[in-house]
């Protein structure tokens, strides 16, 4: 969810344009898997770069290693900065649409979106204060003025162009497991100020908001028939309050290479080992894969294989 961080890598455009348009291969006989979605996918700054340098695209990504742990071939075209207008549009100009990627032949589809739409990581330094109150402002204030709440406003008119999106990767993955990810559990109840300098109340608000886009994706993706994984519980203890060698989320000044305020390499493994569980189904199958009925939110029911 780094809005800014392709502007950094003009440097890159030519390999980034090379690697991107480049056509990918997919096993024969194994789960043909495309990762979707924002920088809480493509994991900014994590060693191990993607050669598509515009994307800040970690190799050990949550897709990654839900791939591997799935035995999956993955076509991995998550971006940071992304937002919902960027799977059907040219991001920074050059990059084909997320939606590219997609096929009949696309067995398992994973999407983190929606956080660039509601500008959370904006949200969020915005609460940032030096300085104890009553110095400063608070955010929570700022945005909740006047009895409204400018970010549950905008996750609200963020679910019907995600029911878009939805409708979209079905249309051209037909026979595509969708796996919705969340986002997790960035603050503790209270935050931890000052080692992290947002305002307790502000912390609450911002990590209230987190859970209300999430919320919002898993019941838009059960509406979808999508199956829905919930990275709040995941990551509960290991929020930017936590000790360096628990944290799964980086704070304003990361302990390990990671972007401020994304999730680290050791997030990005607990992650895809979620994914992976939630979509474990697919790894019994050798390039029959089962399709998926929209018709049930709680339980996804399996319908007749490609070819029956």
């Amino acid at each position: 969810m780094v809005a800014r961080l392709g502007r950094l890598a003009n440097l890159g455009l030519a390999l980034a344009a090379t690697a991107a348009l480049a056509p990918s291969a997919h096993a024969d006989d194994g789960v043909a898997y495309v990762a979707m979605g924002d920088s809480a996918a493509a994991g900014p700054l994590i060693p191990g770069p993607d050669p598509n340098l515009l994307c800040f695209r970690s190799n050990v990504n949550y897709p990654r290693v839900a791939a591997q742990l799935l035995g999956a071939e993955l076509t991995d075209v998550s971006c940071s900065g992304a937002k919902i207008d960027d799977l059907a549009g040219r991001q920074h100009g050059i990059l084909p649409p997320q939606y590219a990627a997609l096929s009949e032949r696309t067995d398992l589809v994973t999407l983190t979106i929606g956080g660039n739409d509601v500008e959370l990581v904006q949200a969020a330094v915005s609460c940032l204060n030096l300085l104890p109150e009553p110095a400063g402002s608070s955010c929570a204030d700022e945005f909740t003025a006047g009895g409204r709440d400018v970010l549950a406003e905008r996750i609200a008119a963020l679910a019907p162009r995600f029911d878009q999106v939805l409708v979209e990767i079905r249309r051209r993955a037909p026979h595509a497991r969708v796996v919705v990810v969340g986002y997790g559990t960035y603050l503790r109840p209270g935050g931890c100020y000052p080692k992290e300098p947002v305002w307790p109340r502000d912390a609450d608000y911002i990590q209230s908001s987190v859970d209300k886009l999430s919320a919002m994706l898993g019941e838009r993706a059960a509406a979808h028939g999508a199956r829905f994984v919930d990275l709040g519980p995941v990551s509960v203890g290991h929020d930017i309050c936590a000790a360096p060698r628990d944290k799964y989320y980086e704070g304003l000044i990361p302990t390990s290479m990671a972007a401020p305020l994304h999730p680290n390499a050791r997030g990005m493994r607990a992650f895809g080992a979620a994914v992976a569980e939630t979509a474990s189904d697919l790894a019994q199958l050798t390039g029959d894969p089962v399709a998926q009925a929209p018709a049930t939110a709680q339980e996804p029911r399996r319908v007749a294989r490609r070819g029956e």
